[in-house]
């Protein structure tokens, strides 16, 4: 049974239609995931379907009595009321009914003064009664139930939460009024792990009808049944799941890429005619001519779908090969205990992921990991010629009032990338800022925009370590997907702090997570190959990860230690030997990569190319057998 309904909308900012004529209808029920690139309009097609946006043209119709509820992208920092409060203001008419009720019975219990006492009691009264009057006393349990289920303490302030927490506040305040229809804008933000795991299952077994913008290719897969896809102003409705969306995108941009050259050869064959001589022109079919004035007008509305980021990094001078030691380094504020006895060994282009709920402590580790903390027990020793590039999630040093290019490199309008000198304009478009949004303020930019801002701006310092904290966060899925092969093909070391399973899965040869209560553990590769292992965890002693990545086959399930027998002297001694043996495979291999990656290795002989080529196989072979002994002698 249909809902809402959107027909023929149409909707401007400037010269650019977010909607133009779409129509869309949303039945009782469904899973929408609403998809498309940053700026493209999906948060302001989410407020047009709450009716806080106005359509320039066409209609909209929700069944009588909808009720719909909005999950905003951003979440409030200066929010001064209580976790009950904000929950309760869920709910119109008595929500702020309940709200003084749930304070006044607080408030009462901590007074002494009896006047004080007597007109409390008097106010009480009077709000009981009006619950009474209005059946408000379900809807406080229903507050007070959407708390607890959210694991959240009702009498704290918002504005002292985390992120993630705060998320959830907002989350529990979109959901107490029981919507017919959920609005959810990137749900997945600032949530932990475990929190998205949460919200996965709690909106799988939800009744309502949920429509969700998300970024998260996981939490899509699993939660939408239905994709409907906002692109250049027009919606399309793929009545299936994610992974056959993709297939079926793939389609059909190929056919529209083939309609549009067969439709621009027809237009160049017709300008060529009407350019024709005098007497052509004069015995010209008319209705010709006004066929091709409606082929220059459909040409000049076509909007080419928006292209793909061109994400460059500026590499620096290799680092040592040794990035960072860590033995048995402890940390604590106070007397709460973050880091308890943690040891690792981070080489020269290895990718570390670092998990875990928030608060656990992922930035203080990586304070630590980068010697901006002292341990207050054990030994953090860092590498040499290390050349840091920090990509903070929290963006809290934009100029919100500057413009683009002024936040990108200090008002300049020349920028030193890869050892180029470029315009600030050139190097922007290649992050997807037309030349006409570079002199825009910051705080019209879209969370998306910001990002790829940020990015712009982390890519033009040469760094050999890449720190990324949340980078994924409000990125549309195509620069998601760039910014994945950028890593992947990165040189440099790269320490990841991210929530998307995913990102985490395609691009990290080991995980840190931060277990609680101080526990720090490591698992060889990303977040599936972590829930493979985290039944019998495994410290290892060995940290060369680039390589177990490439070998996964034989190093996704790292078998525990045996507790049957010990070791023979023979095997020990084999033990002892295999990391060395296992660093002069890799340097070898990495030679030999170089050496394949120079502009004219395939002009030599046949038989040298053949030969490198063999030795590279030889030696992925010997990498793959020898972690493998490694592991069962472990």
């Amino acid at each position: 049974m249909p809902l809402l309904t959107l027909d023929k909308a149409c909707l401007s900012y400037g010269h650019v239609a977010l909607l133009d004529k779409a129509s869309l209808t949303i039945d009782a029920g469904e899973r929408i995931a609403l998809i498309g690139r940053n700026g493209e309009g999906k948060s302001t097609l989410m407020k047009v379907l709450l009716g806080e946006a106005t359509l320039d043209d066409g209609s909209i119709w929700r069944a009588p009595s909808l009720k719909v509820s909005y999950l905003m992208q951003e979440v409030p920092d200066d929010e001064q009321r209580t976790v009950f409060e904000v929950v309760a203001s869920g709910i119109e008419n008595i929500g702020q009914l309940i709200t003084d009720y749930h304070n006044t019975v607080h408030a009462l219990a901590d007074v002494t003064d009896e006047k004080k006492s007597a007109r409390l009691v008097n106010q009480l009264n009077d709000y009981q009664n009006q619950l009474e009057r209005l059946d408000g006393w379900s809807l406080e349990q229903r507050v007070e139930a959407m708390i607890s289920k959210l694991s959240l303490t009702e009498d704290v302030l918002v504005s002292s939460l985390s992120g993630g927490y705060k998320r959830r506040v907002m989350l529990a305040r979109a959901l107490v009024c029981e919507p017919d229809i959920l609005l959810l804008d990137e749900p997945t933000n600032h949530l932990d792990i475990e929190s998205i795991l949460w919200l996965e299952g709690f909106l799988q077994n939800y009744n309502g009808t949920i429509l969700f913008v998300s970024h998260d290719r996981e939490f899509v897969k699993k939660l939408a049944t239905r994709i409907v896809e906002l692109d250049r102003g027009n919606i399309t409705s793929w009545e299936f799941g994610y992974e056959q969306y993709l297939l079926k995108k793939e389609e059909f941009l190929a056919i529209e890429a083939e309609h549009n050259a067969k439709f621009d050869k027809r237009l160049a064959q017709e300008e060529q005619w009407i350019r024709k001589g005098i007497k052509a022109r004069r015995t010209r079919n008319e209705g010709r001519v006004r066929a091709l004035k409606a082929m220059r007008k459909e040409h000049a509305r076509r909007r080419t779908q928006q292209g793909k980021a061109k994400l460059n990094l500026d590499t620096a001078d290799s680092s040592g090969r040794i990035v960072a030691e860590v033995r048995k380094a402890s940390f604590s504020y106070g007397d709460k205990l973050i880091v308890k006895e943690f040891s690792t060994k981070i080489l020269r282009g290895d990718k570390v992921g670092i998990i875990g709920a928030n608060g656990s402590g992922k930035s203080t580790l990586i304070k630590l990991l980068l010697g901006e903390l002292k341990p207050t027990a054990g030994k953090v020793k860092l590498g040499t010629n290390l050349e840091v590039a920090y990509f903070d999630q929290n963006r809290a040093d934009f100029d919100l009032n500057a413009s683009v290019m002024a936040n990108l490199n200090h008002g300049r309008d020349r920028v030193m990338v890869n050892g180029k000198d470029r315009h600030v304009i050139g190097y922007l478009q290649d992050f997807l800022f037309p030349p006409a949004r570079v002199q825009s303020p910051v705080k019209t930019l879209s969370g998306g925009e910001r990002n790829r801002l940020l990015l712009a701006r982390l890519f033009i310092k040469p760094a050999n370590l890449l720190v990324l904290d949340e980078p994924t966060n409000d990125l549309d899925v195509e620069t998601l997907e760039l910014l994945e092969e950028l890593l992947l093909n990165y040189e440099g070391t790269l320490i990841l702090v991210s929530h998307d399973r995913q990102f985490l899965d395609n691009i990290v040869t080991s995980t840190i997570v931060m277990e609680g209560d101080g526990q720090v553990d490591e698992y060889v590769g990303g977040y599936n190959d972590y829930l493979r292992q985290r039944g019998e965890p495994v410290k290892t002693t060995i940290s060369k990860k680039s390589t177990i990545a490439n070998n996964k086959t034989a190093t996704s399930k790292v078998p525990p230690k045996s507790a049957e027998r010990k070791r023979s002297y023979k095997e020990q001694r084999e033990l002892d030997l295999l990391p060395e043996q296992i660093e002069k495979l890799e340097v070898e291999q990495q030679q030999l990569v170089n050496l394949t990656s120079e502009s004219d290795f395939y002009q030599q002989e046949k038989h040298i190319v053949n030969q490198t080529m063999s030795r590279l196989t030889e030696i992925e072979t010997e990498l793959a057998k020898a972690f493998q002994r490694w592991e069962e002698l472990e």
